[in-house]
């Protein structure tokens, strides 16, 4: 035999991948850029983009940016003015050609249509392109001479008998609340897996209004409409009495009662796994290393949890703790199951940390004797 030496070198597909996390698309109508999709971040000149004048998208997507922070980025999709209400379908569908989002916000005012069409959307979105998406979607705010309890019984239909937990409704009584939201959720002081709710993370600004909106009899927004449109599983901000600032009340999403996803923060953290896992999956597809060997399965094991622990890094300073963005895996968080010799069965459990929304205090009363 003639002595050869050969060597190659074998990718392993170790590399990072790119991070789509908090880059959202903003659609809504306009005049100017109709029909593309432009990349926008903080250093844009939006009355290039968007044009002159103020408009409903300008403004949101500007109080997206505000409230977002350092380092913000994302796209603008341009509708015509007399686009149809479910033009916003094929935006989000051509859009994936060139962005890459986590989610997209549509400015205007939502009607049963176009919750339908949200929710057909996220399922054509991962069935061709493997990609998962969230929505936040404008609903309008009070008509002529509509009372609170009027607006809330309206908006009690819009969302009743809908199940779709990649969707919030938000109302927009200030005018930028969809943006505002946005801007929360794309913050990067904060991880994807902290709520909108988040005190800590500051007050809302820019909602579009430095007063309080007025209904259609000139009666100012209170807190028990705020809690009302709440149950009924929309988005709103809140404020705490005599504590200074406005606040996000829960990214409320509508999925059913009692389900995993009510609040937006579990939503986005399955979806980055989702995502993650996928592309380690891909990279295994007719790999024989993969097999049903106590060996093979339990270095798969650790391979899919990779994930897991790469999302659980917390960082602790100072006697302050912030959590990762979901717990540590345990044992058996992670099941492989061959189904026959060419089909693998991978199960994975996330968990995500507590989240207090609901703080009860109790205060004791001590009158003992200091030598008692």
């Amino acid at each position: 035999m003639w002595p050869t030496v050969q060597v190659n070198q074998h990718n392993q597909l170790q590399g990072e991948t790119k991070e789509i996390e908090r880059i959202l698309l903003f659609i809504g109508k306009g005049k100017t850029n109709i029909g593309k999709t432009i990349a926008v971040n903080t250093q844009t000149d939006f009355d290039e983009v968007l044009g002159t004048p103020d408009s409903p998208l300008k403004s949101n997507v500007l109080s997206a940016m505000r409230n977002a922070g350092q380092n913000w980025s994302g796209y603008v999709h341009v509708l015509a003015e007399d686009a149809e209400e479910l033009a916003f379908v094929d935006a989000v569908m051509d859009a994936q050609a060139v962005a890459s989002c986590e989610g997209y916000v549509l400015v205007g005012d939502a009607t049963k249509a176009v919750i339908q069409s949200a929710k057909s959307l996220r399922s054509d979105l991962i069935a061709k392109h493997g990609r998962w998406l969230f929505a936040i979607l404008g609903v309008g705010a009070t008509q002529d001479d509509e009372t609170w309890s009027g607006y809330v019984e309206r908006l009690s239909a819009l969302s009743k008998g809908e199940a779709e937990p990649s969707i919030q409704l938000v109302p927009m009584l200030w005018g930028n609340e969809a943006g505002a939201l946005a801007g929360r959720l794309c913050n990067r002081a904060v991880t994807i897996a902290d709520s909108p709710a988040r005190v800590k993370t500051g007050a809302l600004t820019d909602l579009g209004s430095a007063y309080l909106p007025l209904d259609g009899t000139g009666k100012s927004l209170d807190l028990a409409t705020l809690q009302a449109l709440e149950k009924q599983r929309f988005s709103v901000p809140m404020w705490y009495p005599d504590y200074d600032g406005i606040y996000w009340s829960d990214g409320r999403t509508l999925d059913v009662e009692g389900g995993d996803y009510q609040s937006i923060e579990n939503l986005r953290v399955v979806d980055k796994v989702a995502r993650t896992v996928r592309i380690r999956a891909i990279a295994k597809i007719a790999d024989r290393s993969l097999n049903s060997t106590p060996s093979s399965i339990e270095a798969h094991q650790a391979y899919f949890a990779k994930v897991l622990r790469e999302m659980s890094r917390s960082t602790q300073i100072n006697g302050v703790s912030f959590p990762g963005e979901a717990k540590p895996p345990k044992e058996g968080d992670v099941v492989i199951t061959w189904k026959n010799k060419n089909n693998v069965e991978v199960y994975i459990t996330v968990r995500t940390y507590e989240c207090p929304k609901g703080i009860t205090i109790g205060i004791l009363l001590d009158t003992s004797l200091e030598n008692e």
